[in-house]
């Protein structure tokens, strides 16, 4: 039997635009109560009016500031006690060989793509006691390396790592701990993935798809990692 989601409670990073904007969606028409964060001010009011209703509530949050991750939880906490559902959906794309990327660009990335999820995953534990439900948002740079790619292969990999870890540690506890891994995702998320013909491409609603289906899977049953490609290849 699938589970039910109405009147369950969670929280989406990224959720101001992108793949966390097209789950925060999901999640709204299914009667699930959602917390969201975005980098930008404009973008969370935006997101808050696309979302509406009383059952969303956007935060201005700066992931790479830990302390500000653990403030998010702490007025998550005052108003729920508890969390059900936690989506990872937060990522950055600065791509260069090693030699041409910044110690602050390799920074900006693993802070936002590996140890913000990390510092999310910390504070949603002690809020599921009686388990919950983990979507990290990988990519399938998790697992291919591309030359230009040193900095977000590493955070993706990591972040593979991290779930599947996380998974073994809590799962006695309830909590089922899912990576989706999309291909080349048709959103803002970088000047490399913009411009040009984007038809081929997944939409973010395709991966919202996924996170919902894992998120509706009977207790019995953990989708620990799903594969995305568009079914087309990039024209040449």
């Amino acid at each position: 039997m699938l589970q039910e989601l109405t009147g369950k409670r969670a929280m989406v990073t990224g959720g101001s635009g992108g793949i966390g904007l097209a789950v925060g969606r999901r999640l709204v028409a299914a009667g699930v109560q959602v917390a969201f964060c975005g980098r930008t001010p404009a973008h969370v009011r935006e997101a808050e009016s696309i979302l509406g209703g009383d059952k969303v509530w956007g935060s201005v949050v700066d992931l790479r500031d830990t302390n500000a991750i653990a403030a998010w939880f702490a007025e998550s906490r005052a108003r729920w006690a508890g969390l059900d559902i936690l989506v990872n959906s937060a990522g950055v794309g600065i791509f260069g060989s090693v030699g041409a990327l910044s110690l602050d660009d390799w920074r900006l990335t693993l802070e936002t793509n590996l140890t913000a999820a990390f510092a999310c995953c910390r504070e949603a534990v002690p809020m599921m006691p009686d388990g919950g439900m983990v979507v990290n948002i990988g990519s399938l740079a998790s697992r291919n390396a591309f030359a230009g790619g040193a900095a977000y292969n590493a955070s993706k990999f990591g972040l593979l790592g991290l779930s599947e870890a996380f998974l073994l540690d809590y799962r006695a506890q309830d909590i089922r701990v899912s990576t989706v891994l999309p291909g080349s995702v048709d959103t803002a998320f970088s000047p490399r993935s913009q411009g040009g013909d984007t038809s081929w491409k997944l939409a973010a609603e395709d991966v919202a798809e996924v996170v919902m289906t894992i998120l509706r899977m009977p207790d019995r049953a953990l989708v620990s990692c799903v594969e995305m490609r568009p079914s087309r290849t990039a024209p040449k």
